[in-house]
């Protein structure tokens, strides 16, 4: 790859590096080229911009047929060509900055050692070695002692001690003067020889195609950048501070460092609460590209889940969006533990209403979350906004829920760690949320379905409550771990509550019925649903007072019955359904009444 600037302010390091070539490096030359590079980088972001938000959507509304769909398709190619020009580009200029700080740094070293010798009339040699007069008095005749030459150890803590101490006072500060010479050279040849080694990489393919191997070696290249510019750029990153004090830390910084933030580490401001939303959107679509780079050719089961997963959010965030339909941010995106994936329909920092569903038991990276999950978000942004257009929902998967293969006859392994683990993430989530949304005091609700309802119980036990949420929506839910709707931290009458007829995790045994619950399992799904009828009158669920009861206190919204447990070929098909507006339009319309804060109008059924 050439362009601007290039490398070339490296040509006075080198093998036969010496302190005066390290004092003449020209630093500002490799900056000066970080940032050609820096314009290259964004002037091809700008073009793939251009491509996405305007070429395309101009072409599909104004042209139809073979030819029209053929132009689609050769401009999405260039627009991944200009994708992968932005990430290449943007990792050289950080590398080329990342240089130049730690040369910087070695040159400081080597010239505080050079003042120090110039103080002391001290002669620093060519190689290194530094002459010093004679000091002192001598014992025995009382006339000075005879100076000499020290020289230089890189590392001088792996040498021996010599035994002899020379008696001239100057020799000791010589010596000092030496070793801090040798070593800034030592540590600028270790700089040079890192640094030339991956700009030797950084380098496309010859012809016009960027294949998924090409995104393979970026997500390389973005690997060992970010492992040599860690002093240069991570140290900044805020992990430990809160999410107000992140914004104010994003909004703080030059063009040029979130630029560089932006190209480096895509993967830690993008997933990273209190960052705007349309930077975190900008940030995870280019580490999706580097994800699906990193799990491409791996055979191994969950590589091969996650990728087909990645490629459909992927294929969904290329789509042009038709006419009235929610446009889709994503917040976070990563392969760790069963995969973390959140994704809104609507720009959450803009909306007055912000809605976060936290799905549950089985949900993990794959093309069933994509296809279901996603689309549950998508069904109730859709449906809030036409009763308030400033409305956005979010599926958040951003812990690892439960993973049951046997299904629910498995559930008692299902216990309460996931769920605390969680709700701490989701509390930051939402902290997040309220601190880059523009409005003083955004309407915001959390929506649990499923494990996911336990998950958001314990987020609302956490630290005072879940930040900025004024309604809770649970839906599926086997137990919340409170007893109480009040307990919840928002008020009872802003505590929404679905649970179908036929939902078999809605009537799932309390952990005292042990006998019955093992009897359960042997029936199946029908089990849990007779352990309900023999004890109507047990109100508690596996996690605790079912969320549906009466002495629970929630305002329970009618929701379709769904199909029977037996005979209908879904026994679990009403767990399911209750944000689909064709198979469950009173549940669905509900949920999308509370998200756009008119819970008051919901349509209530009594307590079990």
């Amino acid at each position: 790859m050439s362009g601007p600037g290039g490398a070339g302010g490296l040509s006075a390091l080198g093998a036969t590096l010496t302190w005066a070539k390290l004092r003449e490096v020209k630093c500002a030359e490799l900056e000066e080229a970080a940032d050609g590079w820096g314009r290259a980088s964004n002037r091809a972001d700008a073009a793939r911009d251009r491509i996405d938000t305007q070429l395309v959507d101009d072409l599909r509304r104004t042209q139809k047929g073979e030819a029209a769909r053929a132009a689609v398709r050769r401009l999405r190619r260039l627009s991944m060509n200009f994708q992968y020009i932005y990430t290449e580009c943007g990792l050289l200029r950080t590398t080329l900055n990342s240089l130049a700080h730690e040369v910087k740094a070695q040159q400081r070293l080597l010239q505080g050692a050079l003042d120090d010798a110039a103080a002391l009339k001290f002669t620093v040699h060519p190689d290194g070695s530094v002459t010093y007069p004679a000091a002192g008095e001598g014992l025995v005749d009382g006339k000075p002692l005879a100076g000499g030459r020290a020289s230089g150890v890189p590392n001088p803590g792996l040498a021996g001690p010599s035994g002899l101490v020379a008696p001239n006072p100057n020799a000791a500060k010589a010596q000092d003067i030496a070793d801090r010479v040798a070593q800034a050279v030592r540590a600028a040849a270790d700089v040079d020889w890192r640094y030339a080694k991956i700009l030797r990489a950084l380098k496309a393919e010859g012809g016009l195609s960027v294949p998924a191997a090409t995104w393979t070696d970026a997500a390389g290249d973005a690997a060992a950048v970010r492992q040599a510019a860690s002093g240069y750029l991570k140290q900044g990153i805020p992990y430990d501070a809160s999410p107000a004090e992140r914004k104010a830390w994003w909004a703080g910084l030059t063009d040029e460092q979130r630029e560089e933030y932006l190209a480096v580490y895509p993967d830690r401001i993008g997933n990273l609460d209190g960052i705007p939303a349309l930077v975190r959107d900008a940030a995870n679509r280019d580490n999706l590209q580097l994800l699906m780079g990193k799990l491409e050719g791996r055979d191994d089961e969950d590589s091969v889940t996650k990728l087909a997963a990645l490629r459909e959010i992927d294929r969904q965030l290329r789509a042009v969006r038709e006419p009235g339909e929610p446009p889709m941010y994503l917040l976070g995106i990563g392969d760790q533990g069963n995969g973390r994936a959140i994704v809104s329909y609507g720009n959450p920092d803009t909306s007055r209403n912000v809605a976060a569903y936290v799905p549950g038991l089985n949900t993990s990276l794959d093309e069933e979350f994509v296809s279901g999950d996603l689309k549950r978000a998508r069904d109730t942004a859709s449906a809030a906004r036409e009763i308030d257009h400033s409305t956005a929902a979010i599926t958040w998967l951003g812990y690892d829920a439960p993973q049951i293969p046997d299904g629910l006859s498995s559930l008692a392994v299902a216990g309460t760690e996931r769920a605390e683990t969680g709700g701490r993430a989701f509390r930051e989530f939402m902290s997040g949320m309220v601190a880059s949304n523009d409005h003083d005091d955004p309407h915001m609700t959390a929506i649990g379905h499923s494990y996911g309802s336990r998950t958001v119980g314990s987020a609302t036990q956490q630290g005072g409550g879940i930040p900025g949420v004024d309604d809770i929506v649970l839906v599926g839910s086997p137990g919340l771990g409170v007893d109480r709707a009040e307990d919840l931290g928002v008020g009872k009458d802003h505590v929404f509550v679905g649970a179908a007829d036929n939902d078999v995790v809605t009537h799932l045994p309390s952990k005292g019925q042990a006998v019955l619950a093992a009897a359960g399992r042997v029936l199946g799904p029908a089990g849990y649903l007779a352990v309900d009828v023999v004890h109507p009158g047990d109100d508690d669920l596996w996690f605790g007072k079912d969320p549906a009861s009466e002495d629970f206190g929630a305002r329970r919204f009618t929701a379709d019955p769904g199909p029977p447990l037996i005979g209908s070929g879904r026994p679990f098909g009403a767990h399911s359904q209750y944000f689909d507006p064709k198979l469950d339009s009173v549940s669905a319309d509900s949920i999308a009444m509370v998200v756009a804060g008119r819970g008051y109008q919901v349509k209530q059924e009594s307590g079990r």
